[in-house]
């Protein structure tokens, strides 16, 4: 078998700020496993929160050897991006060998559009309220907070939208106290969910407080490993493929949590259609899909996924799987 690794770059449409800071492009690593007749694809999006780079995920990929399985890969590689693409490739390899769709492999049933979030970025209020007016005709706003000044921007958005669903995703920079103030707030302006609103860290804060709005967690999850120290802390889970370290891991957790009582929300990294095509398998009947990816870019891979008002579509088999 023949693993290579590719980097790509895609525009970005707008600037993209969340409270860690801005970017204007997606910088992915493309893998292709072949064996020899067939060739299967898969994209990752090294995150430096998880202190990746484009070149430690590189280098996880090329000391893999050279006969594994999808199974062996588990304990090969640890849950990241670099295990991710491998084991999205290999599906979409063992697709194209047997001529049937990953969700037949994987004893899903048939997968459908799911309507997806939109993510407004990071802005002054009076820019984030432009942001919602052009996108009010979405059904599900996504508000990427995390400072002092958040409430302006919450009250922008919703007067600039004022039919849509929103959530909000903290990226960690709350602290208890600014969460226990704004959630009166969150309540008022139907505010759908929250996402990781203290530091991954300090999350014990929310032991015991009151979550009048569901609470997600998104850097506190990542696997099946995850799951025990949430008990108490958190309402739902946000599943990325990125996190969960591919499909296979992605798929065991989404019915860990189920099992425990979790809701399922399936989120991504900013990439392109190629990174979303797997993840739309497992955002099936999930509480929160946000796989809006290629929709924040400029460009995108020759074709890809289909995002309409029944929401994002499963790929076609010329994309993945």
């Amino acid at each position: 078998m023949q693993i290579e690794v590719a980097r790509d770059v895609f525009r970005l449409a707008q600037v993209f700020t969340i409270s860690r800071g801005s970017r204007t492009e997606a910088h992915v690593l493309t893998v292709q496993v072949s064996d020899g007749d067939h060739r299967g694809w898969g994209e990752c999006v090294p995150y430096a929160r998880y202190d990746e780079t484009l070149e430690s995920v590189e280098a996880e990929i090329g000391g893999l050897p050279k006969v594994f399985d999808r199974g062996a890969l588990m304990d090969l590689l640890p849950a990241g991006a670099a295990r991710n693409a491998v084991d999205c490739a290999l599906w979409d390899l063992e697709a194209k060998r047997t001529g049937k769709r990953v969700w037949e492999l994987a004893g899903l049933a048939r997968p459908g559009p799911e309507i997806t979030a939109y993510t407004l970025s990071l802005d002054t209020p009076e820019k984030m309220r432009a942001q919602a007016e052009k996108n009010a005709f979405r059904p599900l706003l996504k508000i990427k907070l995390g400072t002092p000044d958040d409430m302006a921007r919450l009250e922008a958005v919703r007067a600039g939208a004022p039919d849509a669903t929103i959530i909000v995703d903290a990226n960690e920079g709350w602290s208890a106290e600014v969460y226990t103030d704004l959630a009166p707030h969150l309540v008022r302006l139907g505010v759908a969910l929250v996402e990781q609103p203290l530091p991954a860290g300090q999350d014990d804060a929310l032991i015991g407080m009151d979550r009048p709005v569901p609470v997600c967690a998104d850097e506190s999850c990542h696997d099946r490993a995850s799951l025990p120290g949430l008990k108490g802390k958190y309402d739902v889970v946000n599943i990325k493929l990125d996190k969960a370290g591919g499909l296979s891991e992605a798929l065991r957790l989404r019915d860990a949590a189920l099992a425990e009582g979790y809701g399922v929300m399936v989120g991504c990294m900013v990439g392109s259609s190629l990174a979303m095509a797997p993840a739309t398998l497992v955002a099936q009947g999930a509480m929160v899909v946000d796989l809006d990816g290629p929709l924040l870019l400029a460009e995108d891979r020759n074709t890809p996924l289909v995002f309409d008002t029944r929401g994002v579509h499963p790929p076609k088999a010329a994309l993945w799987g």
